[in-house]
């Protein structure tokens, strides 16, 4: 094999996992992040891929999300962020104990393992509000582990998203609910 070949091959795979993510709908700054690629060169893939799709995949503007509080806003979302939390933790997006290391960096590995773990979750919560990008900055944020972070209901022991520095007690949905019907 010569050299230029894995150049190219790398290419692909940066061209593949952009695709996917504008797929999911993702922002070009994330694109961008996970991938490497520039703007334009994002840009010019959804003209020439995307804007043909059986169906239209809208592309967001502004801002990635970025407010840990989006997780707790409902019980429905905190049991959703939960599930999701788990796929991201189960297939390795997010590592433990690498925090800052190159195995917690966006790369073509884990931005692989986020489409595969967000594809899962989707397939266990067809319904779910939570979207792709709300799915990359959580895991972002439980890899750096300063806003967010997983421990388990102090009643149950089942798997929450917490913040760092919780101001109740941590109890996971169901819990709760219980202990306001006793």
């Amino acid at each position: 094999m010569r050299i230029s070949d894995d150049r190219y091959s790398r290419e692909r795979l940066r061209m593949e996992l952009a695709l996917r993510f504008l797929q999911h709908e993702a922002r070009t700054q994330t694109i961008r992040t996970w991938t490497g690629l520039s703007d334009d060169r994002i840009r010019k893939l959804y003209r020439s891929y995307m804007s043909e799709a059986r169906r239209y995949l809208p592309r967001h503007r502004g801002k990635s999300p970025h407010q840990v509080t989006y997780f707790t806003r409902s019980p429905r979302l905190q049991q959703e962020t939960a599930v999701l939390a788990s796929v991201l933790s189960l297939l390795g997006v997010v590592p433990t104990g690498t925090a800052g290391s190159a195995a917690a960096q966006p790369g073509l590995t884990r931005g692989e393992l986020l489409c595969q773990a967000f594809e899962a979750y989707r397939a266990l919560l067809p319904a779910a509000q939570i979207s792709f990008e709300h799915a990359v900055f959580l895991a972002t944020a439980l890899t750096r582990g300063d806003q967010l972070r997983l421990a388990g209901c102090t009643v149950c022991g089942s798997l929450l998203v917490t913040e760092c520095f919780p101001l109740r007690e941590r109890r996971c949905h169901h819990c709760s609910s219980a202990q306001r019907t006793h």
